[in-house]
């Protein structure tokens, strides 16, 4: 009888524990959802997620329990989850749900996740988020979506109205980025190109907007910068033009090509594009994304050659992470031994400009690797001494490994 006089206690407890986060609608319908919001005169937040997604799990887990979190969206809200997969372990709730998610990521075209959608009272998309934030940043931005002059939609509908409006162009350009919306981010930032002059094109504000929002070779924003370039190096920095349009070009016409090819034509299709942009330099783009082809490839001595060629262009430029991160990739995956001589001699310069626990470790696993284990039973205990209690018990593992003779690496 005790227990049962305890548990009596306690639920009243958690129910009041759990309502302080965001308090979500359950067991309804869309049409209920609209119609209490029009009765409450609230806006209507809907986060549409799935089961795998992470940064879904960590808002649901993270954010929306906060109090304060709830006491925004709760006074400001009706609020809905929507699952948009569907899995074996669904309840009844879920899957009465499933038409809906479905209309839901057509009508509103939702393409990541999380989604957020805010809807005003009457149940009329206002404004989309995608992707989460920490409670703070999170609460400022579902704010823009009860503001007309920040939502999402309304910017929308006001660019389509006035397409030609300068000001509502560069804000529906902001907004259209935010909401991983790239053809509505196309459409505003030709507009801005369009209605400015070739000096406002220049000013700061504009020419940060037009250089981040490139896209694909041949859009409005490519052929401004590249008509520009002498202008743009001047204000950005010199190179920073080829740099930004390379990039367009191997994402659009370069990597699709080559990762999809059972060959390595790598050198070949370069060759071939960079004829059609004889103004544009693809060196440095290419020497930097030809280390991460070749490790999808698992082509450990390609990979290599590309990672020293990379690094030759200017050592000064590549850090102790970037250089950690290469020798750690050889580390675990190639045994050749110049493979991994190289990876040793990248470690080594990685220690160079930083004292860290984790490169530390990196460099005593290729000692141990190309037999100098004396000495990195010297550099292992060095990082141990070094490193935080919570990845102690890892490191000492290694060492231990090392004392007998026994491999760190996977055979």
């Amino acid at each position: 009888m005790k227990k049962l006089i305890l548990l009596l206690f306690t639920i009243p407890f958690l129910a009041i524990g759990q309502e302080k986060g965001i308090s979500f609608e359950h067991n309804t319908t869309w049409a209920k959802v609209k119609a209490k919001a029009k009765a409450e005169k609230k806006h209507i937040f809907v986060d549409a997620f799935t089961t795998w997604c992470g940064p879904c799990k960590w808002m649901a887990a993270n954010v929306f329990p906060q109090e304060h979190v709830g006491t925004f969206f709760n006074e400001n809200f009706v609020n809905l989850k929507i699952q948009m997969d569907e899995t074996a372990e669904d309840n009844a709730d879920v899957k009465s749900w499933r038409e809906e998610a479905k209309r839901f990521a057509k009508d509103y075209k939702i393409a990541a996740y999380p989604t957020f959608l805010i809807f005003d009272p009457n149940g009329e998309l206002v404004h989309r988020i995608v992707g989460g934030g920490e409670a703070d940043q999170f609460i400022a931005l579902a704010k823009e979506g009860l503001d007309p002059n920040t939502q999402y939609e309304t910017l929308v509908k006001k660019f389509n109205a006035n397409p030609t409006d300068k000001a509502i162009a560069r804000s529906t350009a902001k907004a259209a980025v935010k909401a991983y919306d790239r053809d509505l981010t196309a459409k505003a930032v030709e507009s801005v190109i369009n209605n400015s002059t070739a000096d406002e094109l220049l000013e700061n504000e504009t020419l940060k907007l037009v250089s981040q929002n490139i896209g694909k070779p041949g859009s409005k924003a490519f052929s401004t910068i590249l008509a520009h370039k002498e202008k743009v190096d001047a204000k950005l920095g010199a190179g920073k033009t080829d740099e930004l349009l390379s990039v367009s070009i191997i994402n659009s016409e370069i990597a699709p090509v080559v990762m999809k090819s059972e060959e390595d034509i790598l050198d070949q299709t370069v060759a071939e594009v960079s004829k059609k942009y004889p103004n544009v330099s693809l060196t440095n783009s290419i020497a930097s994304f030809k280390p991460n082809f070749y490790a999808r490839r698992k082509n450990w001595p390609a990979f290599r050659d590309a990672v020293q060629a990379f690094i030759n262009i200017d050592p000064s430029k590549v850090n102790s992470s970037q250089l950690n991160s290469f020798a750690w990739a050889i580390f675990e995956n190639c045994d050749d031994p110049s493979c991994v001589e190289s990876a040793l001699a990248w470690s080594k310069k990685s220690l160079e400009s930083e004292n860290n626990p984790a490169l530390i470790d990196t460099y005593a696993n290729l000692l141990h690797k190309v037999g100098k284990t004396k000495e990195a039973i010297e550099w292992q205990e060095k990082a141990i001494a070094m490193v935080d209690d919570a990845s102690k018990a890892e490191y000492q593992e290694t060492l231990e490994k090392m004392k007998k003779g026994e491999p760190t690496w996977v055979k």
